[in-house]
């Protein structure tokens, strides 16, 4: 019979993904390394089993012992999936910019989170560092991991991350690119590839807000260069230890909104429903796409999974909010967050002054002229009232057909917000839809800045 003695057997042999429409610009092939095949579903997992199981070794981690660590949330993930199978309690302290998917999947397999605040100092005694040195100290038979500085970390994927992406490219691999956070996956996996061929070359992602790139460029720890971010997974306002900076040919910045829309791209593109760092490391990729030619092979190591992100990342209110989804919004969004659908025209034998007063009642500033049930033409407040103070005596018994404009635009529902300028101008103040009923609906410039 073919079984696993335990969960922690399935660790790693994640497959690799030929990537194809978010990287068609490339002249290259570009591999996905997918982690999200971990059990813990990311690649974490293989540091975090690593650190413990070093831990035992070494004595510090003791039965029934308590393991202590400071996670963005996936290296908690897979310590508290070896503290499970292997008997140990876990306390996790965070900082409250990660998702709250992360809080409860950890709390989901039996472990503590504390939650700490982002901005403020490591030194400060409420950083989820201090926190959790702090906790190390206070309570009996514990161990603080310290993934940052623990140098199994990088050498798990010395073991394992690096031999598998050679095995699996033949050694055809040219660069491999990441997103460095603790340092530990670029790092190891880095260190086999150069030692198997030197000339590979090893891009890290990096975001803005984090010190690595001026640091790797300069050999100056900037702290200016420190501010939030919203990326989760990369980037430090330290240097951890296994950040070994000399294995790395290059370090590539890549905003919050890039990063964010890549990792929807990747989903709706690819079927691959992954993480923050996901979509940074590919929007890198492409940032880079003139420094590679047709023969190269480049793996991009894919850390997490999406599941992690769906109140954030797959949230189109959420990614709305940060102005992420500026150029993804189309006039089926501008119908759905409309209030009132309700189509109100004026039929063209009416005469100026009804029509006058049924804008002032319902507070309109414009209106459709129908015929029977097509539209004919338009009206606006301001072209109502510029006839009529012109024309005070003779306005009683003039029908709106008289001076009413051309009618509306009709625009299908899946335009693009961004493509309404051609149709919305100043003589132009509306546009015309179908719903999926098939009934009229009116946006106006109103409806496009309430729901930007």
């Amino acid at each position: 019979m073919k079984y696993c003695k335990n969960i922690l057997e399935t660790i790693g042999n994640t497959p690799m993904v030929q990537l194809h429409k978010v990287v068609d610009e490339l002249p290259c092939i570009v591999l996905g390394k997918v982690e999200t095949f971990n059990p813990g579903h990311s690649t974490k997992d293989r540091m975090a089993l690593k650190m413990v199981e070093d831990a035992e070794a070494s004595g510090k981690l003791k039965p029934n012992g308590t393991i202590i660590e400071c996670t963005s949330g996936n290296t908690g993930m897979g310590i508290a999936l070896a503290a499970v199978v292997k008997g140990y309690k876990c306390i996790f302290t965070t900082s409250d910019k990660q998702s709250k998917e992360k809080f409860d999947m950890l709390r989901a397999l039996g472990a503590e989170v504390i939650v700490c605040p982002t901005n403020v100092e490591p030194t400060d005694p409420r950083s989820y560092y201090s926190v959790a040195e702090r906790l190390n100290k206070e309570i009996p038979n514990s161990v603080w991991l310290n993934q940052y500085d623990n140098l199994s970390n990088r050498q798990a994927h010395y073991a394992s991350t690096g031999p598998e992406i050679w095995e699996q490219t033949e050694g055809k691999i040219t660069h491999f690119v990441v997103g460095v956070g603790t340092g530990g996956t670029v790092s190891g996996v880095a260190k086999y590839l150069k030692e198997k061929n030197k000339n590979i070359k090893i891009w890290g992602i990096d975001t803005y807000g984090s010190v690595f790139k001026k640091y790797h460029e300069t050999g100056e720890f900037d702290t200016n260069e420190i501010y939030p971010y919203i990326t989760e997974g990369i980037g430090e306002d330290i240097l951890p230890k296994n950040v070994d900076f000399s294995l790395i040919d290059h370090f590539e910045k890549v905003t919050d909104k890039d990063a964010a829309i890549m990792a929807r791209r990747l989903a709706r593109e690819e079927g691959l429903l992954l993480g923050y760092s996901a979509g940074s490391a590919v929007a890198g990729l492409n940032q880079m796409k003139n420094e590679l030619s047709p023969n190269d092979v480049v793996v991009v190591l894919f850390h997490d999974h999406g599941s992690r992100y769906v109140g954030k990342l797959f949230n189109d209110e959420w990614m709305r909010e940060r102005g992420f989804l500026e150029s993804d919004l189309k006039v089926a969004d501008l119908v759905r967050n409309k209030k009132d659908k309700k189509f109100i025209g004026v039929q063209s034998d009416s005469t100026v002054k009804s029509a006058h007063a049924l804008m002032k009642d319902l507070d309109l500033s414009q209106l459709p002229v129908l015929a029977d049930n097509d539209m004919v033409g338009s009206i606006t407040q301001s072209q109502v009232l510029e006839f009529i103070l012109s024309n005070p005596l003779q306005n009683s018994d003039i029908k709106v057909h008289e001076i009413m404009s051309q009618p509306f635009p009709i625009v299908p529902l899946e335009l693009a917000i961004k493509e309404l300028n051609k149709y919305i101008t100043k003589q132009t103040p509306a546009v015309v839809t179908k719903d999926r009923s098939g009934d009229f609906i009116v946006i106006t410039q109103y409806d496009i800045i309430q729901s930007m």
